[in-house]
């Protein structure tokens, strides 16, 4: 019976790291939807020994929103009583967390998730390089991204609503709010220097020690790399890059925001590219009405739309014919 619950627990632990790392893949590619690199599909395997051989701080964003991904699932999927040997967290309850309020109720188990998490995406990396200790460093930013966004819920307790006290948990944020945090942690992350004459040396306890001297004066919450990125402008076949022409881009719309009003800049104009505007039709079912009984009929509509994309420009050039690049890897 023990060894059923165990296998049962661990294919459901499965399932739920295949749902959360995919939670990751969607987030990334929402995150960098109008950048110049824009969460490609070459970039999202994880383990380094499958192909994942740069060490930028793109592949940084990569490997955290996808450990917070996994986290997050697992430790939903616990409170929701999905596992049989895993359910909220009420270790602190009956506890005072502040004036006036005490912790109660069903926090979500974020320890468990994090502790899950960590033993399925951390086993995918087995090397003992800079760049291994890069990826499992990052893994753990993501997961305390997790923690780092959660919210604290209440419940008012008194004589008619008076609200003397409070009951409080913890509950996961929205997983959105997980993927705007790590988005500011990539704008800030740090570049990491190794000592190269003690890597070179090619003793492994050296290479060891040099690694754990870089890292030790980064933060947990902090994402790291090791090397610039590439020209994402430019499409590069070897390295899985797409580059920016054939891009679309935003120039008017309601409720833009910055990143994205300057979409056509930053993804046609400091490429190099000009921004070509093209008229399509979209048909979709419209004046859709209910006929007893039961089927429903619709018309099809035809919509005109304009749409921006870059473009190669002339040959003759024009005003940003030779432009100037900037901060390729990462917003300007």
């Amino acid at each position: 019976m023990e060894l059923w619950k165990v296998c049962g627990a661990y294919l459901t632990y499965s399932s739920s790291v295949q749902v959360g790392a995919q939670l990751g893949v969607e987030e990334c590619k929402y995150q960098f939807a109008w950048d110049r690199w824009n969460c490609p599909e070459s970039a999202l395997q994880l383990s380094t020994h499958n192909g994942l051989r740069s060490a930028t701080r793109e592949t940084s964003f990569v490997h955290a929103i996808s450990s917070a991904g996994v986290m997050y699932i697992l430790t939903r999927n616990c409170s929701m009583g999905d596992f049989d040997n895993c359910g909220c967290d009420d270790s602190r309850n009956g506890q005072t967390g502040g004036k006036g309020w005490i912790w109660g109720g069903c926090s979500d188990n974020a320890e468990f998730g994090q502790r899950i998490s960590k033993q399925y995406v951390d086993a995918l990396e087995t090397g003992q390089d800079s760049r291994a200790a890069m990826n499992l460093h990052n893994n753990e930013a993501g997961r305390m991204a997790v923690k780092a966004t959660m919210r604290r819920s209440c419940k008012c307790h008194g004589v008619s609503g008076s609200c003397n006290i409070q009951t409080c948990w913890l509950q996961l944020s929205d997983f959105r709010e997980i993927g705007n945090y790590l988005k500011v942690k990539h704008g800030q992350a740090q570049k990491l220097e190794l000592d190269k004459r003690r890597m070179r040396a090619g003793n492994s306890a050296d290479n060891r020690g040099a690694i754990a001297d870089a890292f030790s004066t980064i933060g947990r919450t902090e994402l790291i790399y090791l090397e610039d990125s590439p020209d994402y402008c430019v499409k590069n076949t070897s390295l899985g890059l797409h580059g920016t022409e054939g891009r679309e881009c935003l120039q008017s719309g309601k409720n833009l925001s910055q990143w994205e009003k300057r979409s056509c800049k930053r993804l046609c104009h400091e490429c190099g590219l000009k921004v070509e505007e093209r008229k399509t039709e979209i048909v979709s079912s419209c004046n859709c009405k209910f006929h007893w009984c039961c089927t429903v009929k619709c018309e099809q509509c035809t919509q005109v739309v304009t749409k921006h994309f870059c473009s190669k420009r002339d040959r003759n050039g024009g005003p940003f014919h030779n432009v100037k690049r900037k901060n390729r890897g990462h917003r300007d």
